[in-house]
């Protein structure tokens, strides 16, 4: 017998967002979705702070799935709905929900993103992420999570969304695998619950169990491939993160052995390109780890004035630079350094990354406000141009 206090029943964990317009979206895919998946749903809605909630209530009278609003230290179980209550913060750990106030934190927090951050932690590929209706932002930096994870993510289209600026958000990360309607996502969801890949849990050192049966020369056979369409050898790839991004692909185009997906690839070249942006995502942001950054300024910076040349000029080589925000996370951090010095030598900064989509990204150099997080006001002021959209 699985204890109550366990999420072993538990297949995957769903958390969904949503804003202006949730209520419907909420209404419609609890509404079209069958009691038994296995799945557990997480609701993250905007919510007035100083108001009590009836949206537990509410959505309730869609599904025939328990309703409840959650509470800290409940354990996420299979077959459930739990909803955030108003003026709280919500978190994962080990499928126990964490709750916060509100009053309890600093600054404006983006509900939807550190719930959907701490179940992509929590879950790994096990997670899947919903950004419904909403008139703002929040759900972009998660669903980035959750896709790095080897989750899987839904964005409501725009036909259906009452406020699509929202999904609009998650959309633009690239990080978006359906954007279908609501009562779509919930036929794709009860699909895809039918996959091993999504079935089975991450080991202890974060790398899924290999469940599907992958043979030597198949796996040979999608390296050529790639390298025939990219000029990319994967070879010598760590084989368990290829493993990982090869079976997510497979899930997504519900092939359940190597065999089949490879006549897939062989048949829809643009698979090829997806299967390669997959391996090569990456989790960047500017001033990532910032003790890297303390350290640059304290040792690296103050060793590299030493050298005669670096009154006049001075390169630094970014390698992986993916889409820029290290680089110039770099750029900054030595123009920062040398300003009281009154120095001014001609700085090249060469970033060079394997993927071409990132290095398209890096070049143009516009960072939407959800890349920006890290970055100070000051720093905007100083080294950003602020435009529609972004930076």
């Amino acid at each position: 017998m699985t204890s109550p206090n366990s999420t072993e029943n538990v297949s995957l964990i769903v958390g969904i967002g949503g804003s202006a317009g949730g209520l419907d979206a909420f209404s419609e895919l609890l509404g079209h979705l069958p009691i038994d998946t296995g799945m557990g749903f997480v609701l993250v809605q905007h919510l007035s702070p100083s108001q009590e909630s009836l949206l537990s209530e509410l959505l309730a009278r869609t599904t025939r799935m328990p309703v409840v609003t959650a509470e800290d230290g409940m354990v996420v179980q299979a077959n459930h709905v739990y909803v955030i209550p108003p003026n709280a913060q919500m978190t994962i750990a080990q499928g126990r929900l964490q709750l916060a106030t509100c009053d309890q934190l600093q600054g404006r927090v983006k509900t939807i993103d550190v719930f959907l951050q701490s179940l992509a932690a929590d879950q790994k590929n096990k997670a899947i992420a919903i950004v419904l209706s909403g008139s703002n932002n929040d759900g972009a930096l998660g669903v980035e999570a959750i896709r790095a994870e080897g989750g899987i993510v839904f964005a409501q289209d725009r036909e259906t969304a009452e406020f699509s600026e929202m999904p609009a958000a998650a959309i633009a990360t690239g990080s978006v695998d359906f954007v279908l309607s609501p009562a779509a996502i919930a036929e794709e969801l009860v699909k895809l619950k039918r996959h091993p890949y999504l079935r089975t849990a991450a080991t202890p050192d974060q790398e899924p169990i290999a469940i599907l049966p992958i043979e030597e020369d198949e796996l040979v056979t999608v390296f050529r491939l790639l390298q025939r369409q990219t000029g990319v050898d994967f070879a010598n790839y760590k084989l368990t993160t290829f493993q990982r991004r090869l079976q997510r692909r497979m899930a997504l185009q519900k092939c359940l052995n190597l065999s089949e997906y490879i006549q897939y690839l062989q048949e829809h070249p643009n698979e090829i390109q997806a299967l390669y942006q997959d391996v090569l995502i990456t989790v960047t942001s500017f001033f990532r780890d910032p003790e890297v950054y303390t350290a640059l300024q304290a040792r690296v910076f103050p060793r590299l004035l030493q050298q005669p040349s670096a009154a006049t000029s001075i390169r630094v080589w970014v390698p992986g630079c993916a889409s820029g925000e290290e680089a110039y996370s770099l750029a900054i951090c030595l123009l920062e350094y040398l300003q009281p010095l009154l120095m001014n030598p001609t700085i090249q900064i060469f970033g060079t990354d394997i993927s071409d989509e990132a290095i398209d990204v890096a070049r143009i150099g516009f960072y939407r406000e959800t890349q920006m997080e890290n970055v100070s006001v000051e720093r905007r002021l100083r080294f950003f141009n602020e435009v529609d959209g972004g930076y």
